[in-house]
């Protein structure tokens, strides 16, 4: 009986005439379209990712232990467990969003090739000398062989046909494999290994497209030239003849020993001029900020006004012996940088250091690991032990005196790039870093916006539309802002979420640089929002506290808040000044991994090592000059 009932129902229901728009009243009034979003072009997501990983690869990193190849790093990153070389599992919290596995250059690898035991590299003697020094399971030896090699600037393997394209056409092939449009961005790149008199001048450098151009050539290495104008005439003659298109992202000035930044060009006393400007500007539109190797944002010789300088402070010497004099800062450090880069552009006409800022973690282990309860250290030696070595091994200042010293204690569990995008891909993401619309943390996932113009309101910070009142009355992070009505400051409007598993905010600030009128740089920093207490003229009216125990390695969110909005009007605007504006959002204190590690380990903490810190997140600079 309930067959036929339910065939008639059936029928009827089908039986209805399918209604022809034009026979709706009023579906869609006038010109409009119901769905508000088909015509927003903006980015409305954040992206966390690392642009700076090695894997064995990299013959700092594969002579050394690390048998981890381009495949377990993205699967690592994807949220995959891994095994790392010493035995220790790990995963992420969360997978990232994307990835750029950056292998050195310099002796492309040689480490697989020699577990392969390749018969081209066997036919030279530097392969020889190398194989024999991994048989013995003498890494030792193997290191000093091919840093002394390297050091010489004479490429071993330079004579051997095909070795250094086999290798690259893997890494590319790596790439292509777990590249996932939508859900997962494996971007190609490379490391520029620049270490004039073993001074650092790396640069990291990152294709927007894929495997088809990437393998045309080879990727270019210190061992062709040490100088960053070599490789910006090399990226530009890779783009002439692909249609690609590159970018190169340099990290720790603070290991340059004041040649990051500097007012000659490398080598010489030639003082920078208008074509350098432009050229450094077009190929280098960020900087990594924030990595293992210490923090580069400010330093507290700099910032003497500024509580938070001091943070993760490496500024002893270089990566080998020389030690490093008080001159030097000034030409290491971003902020610095940013400043002195207004005074060139009044000079020149053009900034060589207008550069957007973001974090990546170097690793030199293939895992990606920022978090401070799940950093695997700097390289594969340094992975998760109670054996000393974790704390005690030399990592900066090697072959030098106590006084340049930098211990594995000291490395830092950072960080990560945050990209403003609309899709996760290659293109999206490249064209993001490029617009400089990004900024670095210290590996947590604190989401930031920043919009800066001349009509924001108070009440704009409470808007559901946020972001696009944002792009269509200022500009974002990254962007020049232009010369205002006369008499008029400009205004920032700042909102800043935590990270869903993390700390809740301590505060944010804005950190302004100018140049006065006398060419003379300054700086100020900003307390514009504070979690848990009042803003007074002054700034937070108190610190916010900390709740970090350092024998059980805890922390609660009892201080705080989990989201801070900031409006603020510069105060001090002078319509005839260059200057740049940048937000610092800083967390509340939580356990730092070496108070991870006592705890896990039952072992001491190393003397002078924080029990806590301030996880922060560094937008890109938003710019003004006159006339702009």
């Amino acid at each position: 009986m309930f067959r036929p009932a339910f065939l008639m129902a059936w029928c009827v229901l089908f039986s209805v005439p399918t209604l022809a728009q034009e026979d709706v009243p009023a579906t869609q009034p006038g010109e409009r379209t119901y769905s508000p979003y088909p015509g927003q072009d903006f980015p409305n997501r954040v992206l966390f990712g690392d642009t700076h990983v090695h894997t064995t690869y990299s013959a700092d990193a594969g002579l050394i232990g690390n048998r981890l190849g381009p495949d377990e790093a993205y699967r690592f990153a994807k949220g995959g467990t891994v095994t790392s070389s010493t035995g220790v599992p790990a995963r992420l919290a969360r997978p990232l969003d994307f990835l750029v596995v950056t292998d050195h250059a310099e002796n492309l690898g040689v480490a697989p090739l020699l577990a392969e035991r390749d018969p081209r590299l066997l036919e030279t003697e530097y392969g020889r000398a190398l194989q024999a020094a991994v048989d013995a399971e003498d890494y030792a030896k193997a290191w000093e062989i091919f840093s002394l090699t390297k050091a010489s600037g004479e490429d071993p393997l330079a004579d051997v046909p095909g070795v250094y394209d086999s290798v690259w056409q893997r890494i590319t092939e790596a790439a292509e494999r777990h590249n996932a449009p939508g859900a997962f961005t494996a971007m190609i790149g490379f490391e520029w290994t620049s270490a004039f008199e073993r001074n650092n001048l790396h640069r990291n450098v990152i294709y927007r497209g894929a495997k088809a151009t990437a393998d045309t050539r080879l990727p270019f290495s210190a061992y062709d030239s040490t100088d960053p104008e070599d490789l910006w005439a090399w990226m530009a003659s890779f783009e002439a003849a692909t249609g690609d298109r590159l970018l190169a992202i340099p990290h720790n000035g603070n290991l340059s020993n004041g040649l990051m930044f500097d007012d000659v060009k490398l080598g010489t006393d030639q003082r920078l001029d208008a074509d350098y400007a432009a050229r450094r500007a077009r190929w280098e539109p960020l900087y990594e900020v924030t990595q293992m190797k210490g923090d580069g944002e400010t330093h507290p010789a700099l910032s003497p006004d500024d509580e938070f300088a001091d943070f993760e402070t490496w500024d002893k010497g270089q990566l080998g012996p020389a030690p490093k004099t008080p001159d030097m800062i000034p030409r290491e450090y971003a902020r610095e940088a940013l400043k002195r880069g207004l005074a060139w552009d009044a000079e020149l006409g053009a900034n060589p250091f207008k550069f957007g800022m973001i974090g990546s973690t170097d690793s030199h282990t293939s895992l990606s690991t920022a978090q401070e309860d799940n950093f695997f250290g700097k390289v594969t030696a340094l992975e998760p032990t109670a054996d000393p070595i974790r704390f005690e091994e030399v990592v900066g200042g090697v072959g030098g005196e106590e006084t340049v010293a930098q211990y594995a204690w000291q490395t830092s569990a950072s960080g990560l790039a945050a990209v403003w995008a609309r899709e996760n891909t290659r293109e999206a993401i490249w064209d993001a870093l490029a617009r400089k619309e990004v900024y670095a943390t210290t590996g947590t996932r604190i989401r930031v916006r920043v919009f800066a113009g001349y009509a924001f309101e108070k009440a704009d910070l409470q808007r559901s539309d946020f972001d696009a009142h944002g792009y269509a009355t200022g500009v974002p992070m990254g962007a020049d802002l232009p010369a205002g009505p006369e008499g008029r400051a400009p205004r920032f409007v700042i909102r800043a979420l935590r990270d869903p598993d993390g700390a809740n905010l301590d505060r944010i600030q804005i950190v302004k640089g100018w140049l006065d009128a006398d060419g003379r740089t300054a700086e100020r920093v900003y307390d514009v929002a504070c979690g848990g207490r009042r803003l007074l003229k002054s700034g937070c009216e108190a610190p916010v506290g900390d709740t970090v125990d350092a024998a059980s390695a805890t922390w609660t969110n009892d201080i705080g808040q989990a989201i801070l909005a900031g409006f603020w009007d510069d105060p001090d605007f002078d319509q005839s000044q260059r200057a740049f504006y940048y937000v610092r959002v800083l967390e509340i204190p939580t356990p730092r991994w070496t108070t991870y590690d006592a705890k896990f380990f039952g072992v001491e903490r190393p003397e002078g090592a924080p029990v806590s810190i301030q996880e922060r997140a560094y937008t890109s600079p938003i710019w003004y000059a006159p006339g702009d």
